[in-house]
């Protein structure tokens, strides 16, 4: 009888890890089968390094080197702002916060990861773009700028609670032992602690990643949505991932194919950050 709930408790678990994988491969499937013929229509160099973006001109236009660009930006921004504050507030949480304050911090900081994309936009919309055009002088409301800052503060729960359990799962006696060389509780975080918890800090940098380069419904809401080449921080730009929702809806034949070809692209790069996070992960674990 053990031996059979055993071997039952197995199937199920292949069978939850197969529909994962197989999940994976049908939309790896879909997207390619639908995509690769789209470029190839197109031209491959002209769809990923052309500038111009119009579907209706005749002949149209299929560009999107302005909307790659827009994400990686975009992206790039949410990073700079992000990654820091999420990466202190986590170091904050784990080896400084009293508990008082732990209770109601943590807490707050898992509510950022539950409200919608909608609500960020509309906060992006009616606070962030104002404050934004105050600065500059009225210009940069609806911007490259606008949407990094709310993109940063979108990925900041992802960064704060992984990077957070990192720290957390690192031995107590690197700590110690650093302070019993002579270490200030500073340097034995910085130079001990956060080292050793490399590879969850880099997991959760990932994940706020892949979180601000796939997201849609905020961006659009700010970022000035213009299929056009960035042209400074206080320009609309637009990424992929506003390109596809904004022209899905009507899109027919060819059109709705290059769509689908950018879909593809965006999972590519996403693919490829993620190779790159096993790489150093790998290399690190070498050392």
């Amino acid at each position: 009888m053990k031996k059979i709930s055993e071997k039952a408790m197995f199937a199920v678990f292949l069978i939850s890890a197969l529909a994962s994988v197989c999940a994976v491969l049908l939309i790896c499937v879909f997207l390619f089968a639908n995509g690769i013929p789209a470029m190839h229509k197109v031209g491959l160099f002209k769809f990923l390094l052309g500038k111009n973006w119009s579907p209706t001109d005749i002949p149209p236009e299929y560009g999107i080197l302005p909307m790659i660009l827009g994400s990686i930006y975009v992206t790039a921004g949410a990073i700079i702002i992000g990654v820091p504050i999420g990466l202190l507030t986590a170091v904050f949480m784990a080896r400084y916060c009293p508990k008082q304050l732990y209770r109601v911090l943590s807490p707050a900081s898992e509510l950022l990861a539950g409200i919608p994309s909608i609500v960020y936009g509309f906060f992006g919309m009616v606070v962030i773009a104002p404050v934004v055009k105050q600065l500059f002088g009225g210009k940069g409301a609806f911007s490259m700028l606008t949407a990094s800052i709310l993109l940063g503060i979108m990925i900041l729960p992802t960064i704060i609670s992984v990077s957070e359990v990192a720290l957390r799962s690192v031995p107590e006696n690197y700590f110690e032992g650093a302070l019993a060389l002579g270490a200030t509780k500073e340097r034995s975080i910085f130079s001990v602690v956060l080292p050793a918890a490399k590879s969850g800090v880099l997991a959760g940098v990932i994940l706020g990643i892949g979180r601000a380069i796939g997201e849609t419904m905020a961006v659009i809401m700010v970022c000035g949505n213009q299929p056009r080449m960035p042209a400074g921080i206080l320009k609309g730009v637009r990424t992929m991932t506003a390109n596809i929702v904004t022209e899905m809806g009507y899109a027919q034949d060819l059109h709705r194919e290059v769509l689908i070809a950018t879909g593809v692209v965006l999972f590519v790069f996403i693919l490829l950050i993620n190779l790159l996070f096993s790489a150093v992960v790998s290399r690190g674990g070498k050392k």
